[in-house]
């Protein structure tokens, strides 16, 4: 799995795709939260669920039927009141955030792989470019060497390219917005 630093950033990234900041901190908070919800899933090894299992780590929480859902059901919550195109906005946008997360842990170069359509399918999939180091899972281990080896990977394939994102669209956002002036 990518680390929940990594997730966060993400979805980050995509509130400004999304062009989230102009729809206040809740949906950012919410976003990144639909993008490190899906690892509440390790809560279930205390609890004598093993690995590859549907409610296992990886699985139906990482699917993309758990993000639809629960983006609709934090989109249904909060933005109720709102008009239409907002709460539209808002799903997809939670969506997103929720989808990046098994999307992240497929390029990663270790577990079982992440069973995107469960509980239709329960198969477990890894892209065929696998870069990012995958991370530890628990605190204690993270903060070791290899937990910032992990970092250092992340940096590489995740804050990076997150940040050319951000950088990509505010520039699209002022060419478009210089084009209207003119």
């Amino acid at each position: 799995m990518a680390s929940a630093f990594s997730h966060a950033v993400v979805a980050v990234a995509l509130s400004k795709g999304f062009r989230i900041e102009k729809t206040g901190i809740r949906s950012f908070l919410l976003g990144i939260f639909c993008a490190i919800a899906p690892d509440l899933d390790v809560i279930g090894f205390r609890y004598g669920v093993q690995y590859g299992d549907v409610w296992g780590h990886r699985g139906i929480t990482h699917s993309l039927f758990f993000s639809a859902g629960l983006s609709l059901i934090l989109t249904l919550l909060f933005y109720f009141r709102s008009p239409a195109t907002l709460m539209s906005r808002a799903f997809l946008y939670l969506f997103a955030c929720g989808s990046s997360h098994g999307l992240l842990d497929a390029l990663t170069n270790g577990g079982l792989g992440v069973a995107f359509f469960s509980p239709f399918n329960t198969a477990r999939y890894f892209f065929g470019f696998r870069p990012i180091a995958v991370s530890p899972i628990g605190v204690h281990q993270f903060f070791t060497e290899r937990g910032a080896q992990v970092l250092i990977s992340e940096f590489k394939w995740i804050w990076l390219p997150s940040l050319v994102f951000v950088a990509a669209v505010s520039l699209f956002e002022r060419l478009l917005c210089r084009k209207r002036k003119d």
